[in-house]
């Protein structure tokens, strides 16, 4: 029924095609998806697609004969065009593709842009091909305008403006534009192109694709594509998307309309292996040459700066990446009944203390081992004046939360850290938990910090950075094997599931962000800091820690 996306997902599994685990993961996503009725297939929409491409859309650099369609090509274009919803509209909405260098994503996406003007049956569609600047955003725009002269019947239908190409019987057009994310009256895309996303700077690309998004509302099948290769601007729309979909593609997100497909690397040890960068570079052998890549490779061994070039750019893994961290199973194989703290009277432990914002979450939690087992303990303070608020931002039960006894309504407009002080001397005082050592984050309030060493606990600052990687590859190790309980602590839960990782390829070094700026993952950096106290103080506390009676 779905020919082209069912026989490349069959040759993934089969290894007859070499992917990295992201594009395994978004191929599982979509064919299960449609075994299950989530979504639906149109073969017609599908095959028309990609007809058209190898009937009218041709090549436009060295070359001008008519492009043949490989099958990772296929079968991207028959998700896009052919995946439907219930109503038979386009299913996925927004189209994220990271791909190597050199592998045609220009020349795929001018295609694209033809099948959405002249083929998809949208009357007045506006087709926007969009970067930082006007140069920029004329790469695609200029690719498409190629293809439609080589081809005498969209030429004669299609009319050269001095802002845009027209096409009159079906009021539609085709146009470049530079970042204008304030000036958004009038936007109203049926497709758009954002090319080279890893380029676009930090702030403006983020509030550009976001008029973008937001614009896509009154029509009944749009359809952004992003598609670039991996760059090196931090904290940019391209590290959104990232997060986002590989948040979608680890089963983390309720998103049904974004379409993640990342042609990576997995291993960046092996980034001068062609094996490896098969998965990285899916035209491999026709638009990029094995030659091409072997001499390419010569030259970064030869030059770290080369190297850090060849492995973002061919590879597609930056220098500082950032991805979802915790797969949601993992996180829901940790959660399980209710726990008391009455059921580990008499333990000893380890805390942690999250105190990063005064005037929103906080978050400490114990860890409490037993037989070998991780057991964690989470509380979390939001200011009275702000729950309601948080409510609204995060959709998320905080009220609820707090008659279940995981949030704490902490002085008026700031927590006060006078309840988070209590909270560890009730766990003494009351269940005879006895924390051996508290990590609190440097940044936190010194007053509380000497008011819980007056009081006798052991305190000990933590830098919440690449310092970490050693107890973050632990606490994934200690989760995937299912040695850490949670209980029913949702909220601990979403924060986890709201964790990613910022990578250093340079080093494998790793730290703790979110997955996205208004994310929460004050629990997660708590968890952090206990298992950092465990780590550091284990020669000195392990035996105590074990809890053997």
């Amino acid at each position: 029924m779905y020919d082209d996306i069912s026989r490349y997902y069959q040759q993934i599994l089969d290894g007859t095609v070499t992917v990295g685990k992201w594009v395994r993961l978004a191929y599982e996503m979509i064919m299960e998806g449609l075994q299950k009725g989530q979504f639906f297939f149109d073969e017609q929409k599908a095959s028309n697609a990609i007809r058209f491409i190898e009937t009218f859309c041709h090549h436009s650099k060295g070359r001008n004969d008519l492009i043949v369609l490989e099958g990772w090509q296929r079968a991207l274009i028959s998700c896009i065009f052919g995946v439907t919803d219930c109503l038979g509209n386009r299913q996925f909405r927004e189209v994220v593709v990271i791909i190597g260098r050199k592998n045609g994503k220009s020349l795929l996406a001018s295609a694209i842009i033809a099948c959405l003007l002249y083929i998809d049956g949208e009357y007045g569609a506006e087709i926007y091909c969009i970067a930082p600047k006007l140069d920029q955003a004329a790469i695609v725009y200029s690719c498409f305008w190629e293809t439609v002269k080589a081809e005498e019947e969209l030429r004669e239908i299609t009319k050269p403006r001095k802002s845009d190409y027209y096409v009159e019987e079906t009021n539609s057009f085709v146009k470049k534009i530079a970042f204008n994310y304030k000036k958004a009256d009038g936007f109203n895309p049926h497709g758009a192109v954002c090319d080279e996303i890893a380029a676009w700077p930090g702030d403006s690309g983020l509030k550009q694709y976001d008029v973008i998004t937001s614009a896509l509302g009154s029509r009944t099948q749009p359809v952004v594509l992003s598609i670039s290769t991996a760059g090196y601007i931090s904290e940019g729309v391209y590290d959104e998307l990232v997060r986002r979909g590989t948040r979608v593609l680890m089963g983390e997100s309720k998103e049904k309309r974004l379409l993640p497909i990342f042609y990576m690397i997995d291993d960046v040890a092996k980034w001068n292996d062609i094996e490896e960068l098969k998965k990285s570079n899916p035209n491999l052998g026709v638009s990029v040459s094995v030659e091409h890549l072997l001499n390419e490779i010569a030259i970064a061994e030869g030059s770290l700066s080369k190297k850090a070039e060849f492995i973002c750019k061919y590879g597609n893994i930056k220098q500082n990446s950032s991805m979802a961290w915790l797969p949601g199973t993992a996180i829901q194989a940790a959660r399980g009944e209710h726990m008391e703290l009455e059921q580990f009277r008499g333990t000893y432990c380890v805390g942690g203390i999250d105190l990063s914002q005064t005037t929103d979450l906080t978050a400490c939690c114990v860890i409490i081992e037993r037989e070998g087992k991780l057991h964690v303990f989470a509380k979390f303070f939001l200011p009275k004046e702000k729950i309601d608020i948080a409510t609204a931002r995060d959709d998320l039960p905080y009220r609820l939360y707090i008659e279940r006894g995981l949030l704490e309504a902490s002085g008026e407009n700031f927590v006060d850290y006078k309840d988070v002080y209590n909270w560890f001397v009730t766990l003494v005082e009351e269940y005879e938990i006895y924390p051996l050592w508290v990590g609190y984050d440097r940044y936190s309030a010194q007053n509380l910090v000497q008011e819980m060493e007056q009081y006798g606990f052991h305190m000990d600052s933590v830098y919440q950075g690449e310092n970490l990687t050693g107890i973050i590859n632990e606490t994934e190790g200690q989760i995937k094997d299912k040695n850490v309980f949670i209980g029913d602590n949702d909220l601990l839960a979403v924060h986890m599931l709201n964790s990613a990782l910022k990578i250093n390829t340079e080093n494998d070094r790793k730290k703790l962000i979110k997955l996205e700026p208004r994310a929460h993952i004050d629990g997660m950096a708590a968890l952090l800091d206990a298992m950092c106290m465990r780590q550091v103080h284990g020669v000195e506390i392990g035996e105590q820690l074990k809890n053997k009676e």
